[in-house]
């Protein structure tokens, strides 16, 4: 008899525990993701960026989220009509403008459409230049400064120099399928990069300040 209340008593215990765990951890998680006092990063830089063209935030775009940005976040929110609770979560970053996607399945469609850019772009690359030409853009597909599909990266205006000359639409090289598909697989041989530049046939000064990741072919990759 002993025996099987002290079962019960640790069963139950056990429930407790497992309760107050999900109470206290769950919605820890769900928070975490937001940006808030203390974060730090891509996302709260396209804050920054977006309260700054509003005139709301006067300080330095740092990437930091401090008390300046909280109150920016707050006098944005109250114009909205959102909880002006200095917290950067989903109806915020929508009111702002910001978005974030995440990389698409390695459908037909997409393989073809990202090959397209990648032969473009990368034509003449070795083959891992063309996989990285490919990672730089669907790593743009998850950063806040930039469109959130697959489609509106690589239409963006102005963004890529074969959209604007033409070469988008010539034949598609072979190899800028396998690249693709690597790509959308997850293969990043830039290592997070967002920019990429060929130092011999570009002098624009905004990419050649951007802090260099790696260099492979002819391209260097950049943050």
């Amino acid at each position: 008899m002993i025996s099987k209340k002290l079962s019960l008593y640790y069963i139950a215990c056990g429930f407790i525990i497992l309760s107050c765990l999900t109470f206290l951890i769950v919605p820890y998680s769900n928070s975490a993701v937001l940006s808030k006092l203390g974060s730090q990063g891509a996302e709260v830089t396209a804050i920054q960026e977006a309260l700054k063209d509003r005139g709301l935030f006067s300080g330095n775009v740092t990437g930091y989220y401090g008390t300046q940005t909280q109150a920016a976040v707050k006098r944005f929110q109250k114009i909205k009509g959102l909880s002006a609770d200095g917290v950067a979560g989903p109806q915020t970053l929508s009111a702002l403008g910001i978005t974030i996607g995440s990389v698409p399945a390695a459908t037909e469609a997409n393989i073809n459409l990202l090959a397209q850019i990648i032969s473009a772009e990368a034509r003449g690359e070795p083959y891992v230049g063309q996989v990285a030409v490919g990672a730089v853009i669907l790593n743009r597909i998850e950063h806040p400064s930039f469109p959130s599909t697959l489609s509106g990266v690589i239409y963006q205006n102005g963004a890529f120099t074969a959209i604007v000359d033409g070469q988008f639409w010539e034949p598609i090289a072979s190899s800028a399928y396998n690249a693709a598909r690597d790509a959308l697989n997850g293969w990043d041989p830039t290592g997070g990069a967002i920019y990429y530049y060929n130092p011999s046939k570009t002098s624009n000064r905004f990419m050649h300040s951007r802090p260099i990741i790696t260099t492979i072919g002819e391209h260097r990759f950049c943050s």
